[in-house]
Formats: structure tokens, C-alpha cells, sequence
């Protein structure tokens, strides 16, 4: 996770209907906001879905760096949040940098829970489910180097699994064989039975944790990064009055049955209010 700093000095002055803005390639980041609301229940919250550009995972760097940069200029223009917390892996390793060239509001980002797993490991093994895009970042080469250089990383971009978790707040059924190929394709690297420990490395992939769980079977741990997102926005906003004077927003790139059949979801997520942006 990548933060910029906290100028506490500011909290005052912060108009307490500022709202947290989560943006997401779709619904996966409602993994995220789940554990934001945990802790600061009372803030009001846009949560955007660029459900137009979805999937990310199979787009170039330079395509998703400039969609998503102009995307929360533009956001942040008309809406005027407080913190941006870009709750997706994709955006956050590839696009962050050029985001913060964009944007004047404290930004939370997230990245693969790698430091976290190393120290879970017990057999040094570690599988990372992502995007395409998001493995093959150096960021990620990095993350490994730093944290678990003395581990094996076995890394696996799975676009069906995006497709699954965003399926399964639809309330439609999705063949099991998603997440079976999923755990084939880590378990048949070099050392892949030894995997005791699983990064979801995409805010899609803890909404369908409960189906990976059974398809890896016993004596498997994950770990993703959203509690740590959700402590550092509490922290970042720390001090700061809150006022929610409207049902929070959930703003979608394009409309269509795919985001009306989203609707409990959204609702059991508290977000009240949709439109297209």
C-alpha cells in the first residue's frame, strides 16, 4: 500500500460532507469499502466502478495510466473528496505515480500483500492470484526482492476469476471449474503443491475467497490487502468531523442490465444512490 502523507494541521478545515472517493475497474472494490465502514462507519462515500474500461488486467500500462488519470482528475474536480483510495491493484502499481501528478487530495493505494505472506509462509511457498497486468510489474519484482527474496512466489494472472467475482454480486452462477482452473494453474509450477499461503492480489478476488478456499482445500491461508487500506484511511482522516447528509453514491462508466442487476449489492454495501458518471 502506498500513501501519501497526513497533514493533521488540515483536519479542521475539511468540509465534513467531503466524501471518501474508492474507485475501482468494477465491484471489486466493495471488498475494500467493507472494511473502510468497519471503521469509519459515519464517513460518506462515492465508491466509482469503471465498469466502461473493465477489465483492466488486459490493457497496456500506458492505456491504464491515462484512463485512470483523467478518470479522478475529473472526479475529484466535480466532487471534491477528501481522500481518494484507488481500491484496485491494477491502477494502484501501474498508475499511482502519474495519479499524484493529477490530483491535490491524500491518495491510498493498494498492492500485493507480499510482506504480510512471507511472514505467514510456513513452507516458503507462496501463490499470487492478479491480473495479467498486475503481475508482470516491476513493482511486484520488487515487492518480492524486498520481502520475500528468501521465499518462492508462484504468480498466476487469472481474468476469469475479475469475471466470477463480478458474476457472483449479480447473483449469477459461476461453474466451479473458474476457480479449479485458478488453482491448477499455480499448483502445477515448479513447487506449486507446497503453496500454504495465497496473495489476492485483485480487490475482485476476496469476494470470492470462499470458492478458492474450497477449490485449494485444507491448510492454505489468504491474505489481501484491505484491512491495512482501511486502518490507513481511518489514520489519513484521523481528527476529521464527518456529515452525511445524502445516501452515499455508487457511480458507474457505463450504465446497462449488468449494473441493475447489481442493485442488492449495492444497497447491502450502503450505497443508496446510483448513477452514471
Amino acid at each position: 500500500m502506498t500513501v501519501q502523507s497526513r497533514d493533521p494541521t488540515t483536519a479542521s478545515t475539511v468540509d465534513p460532507t467531503a466524501p471518501l472517493l474508492l474507485f475501482d475497474s468494477g465491484v471489486g472494490g466493495l471488498s475494500v469499502l467493507r472494511k473502510v465502514r468497519a471503521l469509519l462507519p459515519q464517513a460518506p462515500v462515492i465508491y466509482v466502478a469503471d465498469n466502461a474500461g473493465l477489465p483492466y488486467g488486459s490493457k497496456t500500462e500506458a492505456q491504464i495510466a491515462a484512463r485512470v488519470s483523467g478518470l479522478l482528475g475529473r472526479l475529484t474536480e466535480r466532487f471534491r473528496p477528501r481522500l481518494v483510495c484507488i481500491a484496485c491493484n491494477t491502477a494502484s502499481t501501474i498508475a499511482l505515480a502519474s495519479v499524484r501528478e493529477v490530483l491535490e487530495v491524500p491518495i491510498v493505494g493498494t498492492v500485493p500483500a507480499i510482506k504480510p505472506a512471507a511472514s505467514m509462509t510456513r513452507t516458503g511457498v507462496i501463490g499470487l492470484l492478479g491480473t495479467a497486468a498486475t503481475i508482470r510489474q516491476g513493482y511486484v519484482d520488487r515487492l518480492e526482492a524486498e520481502f520475500a527474496a528468501d521465499k518462492r512466489l508462484l504468480r498466476h494472472g487469472a481474468p476469469e476469476l475479475v469475471t466470477a467475482a463480478e458474476a457472483k454480486l449479480r447473483g449469477e452462477s459461476v461453474d466451479p471449474a473458474v476457480y479449479a482452473r485458478a488453482v491448477a494453474a499455480l499448483r502445477s509450477q515448479p513447487d506449486g503443491e507446497r503453496i500454504d499461503t495465497v496473495v489476492l492480489a485483485c480487490t475482485h478476488f476476496p469476494l470470492i475467497e470462499d470458492e478458492l478456499r474450497a477449490a485449494f482445500g485444507p491448510g492454505v491461508s489468504f491474505i489481501d490487502g484491505s484491512d491495512a487500506i482501511a486502518r490507513r484511511v481511518a489514520f489519513l482522516t484521523e481528527g476529521q468531523d464527518w456529515r452525511r447528509n445524502q445516501p452515499d453514491l455508487a457511480l458507474f462508466t457505463k450504465g446497462g442490465d449488468d449494473v441493475d442487476q447489481l442493485g442488492a449489492t449495492l444497497v447491502a454495501n450502503g450505497l443508496e444512490r446510483v448513477a452514471i458518471f
